[in-house]
Order: structure tokens, then sequence, then C-alpha cells
């Protein structure tokens, strides 16, 4: 294929999803903005006023990077396991796999869908936030850089999710027993500083913890964890699990009896 021909299959693989998630905005984008308002209201409201400032920072802002993130790896998670095992149910995924269009560029059309969803999930919970809180930005670039990379390396992960699943309970169970346990645990709602020296090594273990707290810094200025540390973790996660994803689409997993 040429570079002309290849840039169409992927803008026509990235519209396909933007398309599918954008019809039924009411609900993928709406939900998040919702439950996140009610986070505000109850841990930042209510509970907030108990707790006083974290890290010297009023605790109903200290939380809005940390619930940003969360919507964004959530959301770009869904959409691409969602997707593609719907492309495998329906059986349009093999239409692909036999098109001259290389697996490279089918894997990113889908990462692309997933990060388009989260970055407009992610830009609904900031209007959600700027309305309950002052959302700061310290760092722009460190910001904007560390939710691509996020919602990236949780597009990724859904994919691979979607690979292996063989019915739609299959594409809930990550998500429900293992994303969302990491995800609560992760820093959103406090720092590791408040936990027992042996929490705070588990904590350490935690891949979820140096995104929220990258992004942390890039919105308060502040973060447990140094941000060359965060930065190498994210990538490194990123190169392996695209690695494997595109391993897995190119030997037809799950796809190919």
């Amino acid at each position: 294929m040429t570079f002309v021909e290849q840039y169409v299959a992927f803008r026509t693989i990235l519209i396909k999803e933007i398309l599918r998630f954008g019809r039924i905005w009411v609900q993928t984008i709406l939900p998040p903005m919702v439950t996140t308002a009610l986070y505000f209201i109850i841990f930042g409201g209510l509970i907030g006023s108990q707790i006083g400032d974290m890290e010297g920072i009023r605790y109903m802002e200290y939380i809005v990077p940390g619930l940003i993130l969360m919507a964004v790896i959530t959301n770009s998670y869904a959409n691409v396991v969602s997707s593609f095992f719907g492309a495998k149910f329906q059986r349009h995924i093999e239409e692909m796999m036999v098109s001259p269009v290389p697996s490279h560029l089918i894997l990113l059309g889908f990462i692309a869908g997933g990060v388009a969803r989260g970055l407009a999930v992610g830009v609904g919970v900031t209007l959600v936030a700027a309305t309950v809180a002052s959302v700061q930005v310290h760092s722009l670039a460190v910001a904007l850089s560390v939710v691509v990379l996020t919602s990236i390396l949780f597009s990724l992960a859904g994919f691979i999710n979607g690979v292996f699943a063989r019915s739609f309970d299959d594409i809930s169970i990550i998500p429900t027993f293992v994303l969302t346990p990491l995800t609560y645990l992760g820093g959103v709602f406090y720092t590791i500083q408040m936990l027992p020296d042996f929490w705070q090594s588990v904590s350490l273990a935690n891949p979820i913890l140096y995104m929220v707290n990258a992004f942390r810094y890039g919105l308060l200025g502040v973060s447990d964890i140094p941000l060359a540390l965060s930065y190498a973790i994210i990538t490194g996660f990123i190169v392996v699990l695209y690695a494997l994803s595109l391993y897995l689409l190119e030997r037809g997993y799950g796809i190919r009896s």
C-alpha cells in the first residue's frame, strides 16, 4: 500500500471508532460526567470538608487530577475492548484481516479511537470539575502528554482483553476485578504519604499510581513520585503492550480458527 492508501485506511478506522461512541454520547460521554459530579459532591464537598488540606492544597482541588484521569482510563479501555470484541462477534474483523491493510495500522486505528473517547470524556469531566473547584494547570505539556500516554496504554490493555475475550462476560471481568480496584488504590483520593510504610511499598507496585501522580504534577505541581520515573513506567508499559498486541493481531489469536 502507498502512504496515501495507508492514511485513508487509518482515517477510515478512526472515523468509524469516533462515530461509534459519538452516536451514543448519552451512554458514553454523559455517564462519566454525572459520576464525577457525584464524586465531587460526596468526597470533595461532604468528606473533604472534614479532611482539610492535603499537601497544602484544598481537598476538592487535590482530587481533580485523579478523577479526570480515572475517567480517561476507564473510557479508553472500555472503548477498545468493546469495539474489538464487537468486531469479532459480528465477524467483520475478518474483512480487515484479509484486506491489504497492515496489522499495525489496524491496531493504531483502534488505539486512536480509544484515545479519542478518553480525551472527549476527559474534557467533559474537566468542565464538570471547573464548576465546583478551581482547575489549575502547572505544566500544560506534562498534563497533556500524561493524559495521552495513559489513554494509549489503556487502549492497548483493552485491545488485549478484547483479543482474549470469548464472551461478553469476559470483557467485564478485567475492568471489574482488576482495573477498578487498581484505579481506586492508585492515589486518586489520597497521597501515599498518609499510608504506613508497608502499604506505601505495596502501592508502588500499582502502575496507575505513577500516572495519577504525573498528571497531578501537570495540574497542581505536586507529586509523590519523581516525574521521570512516572514517564519511564508509562512508556515501558506502552512498548510492552504494543508489542504483545501486534503479535496477537498478526497471529490472528482469537480470530483465526
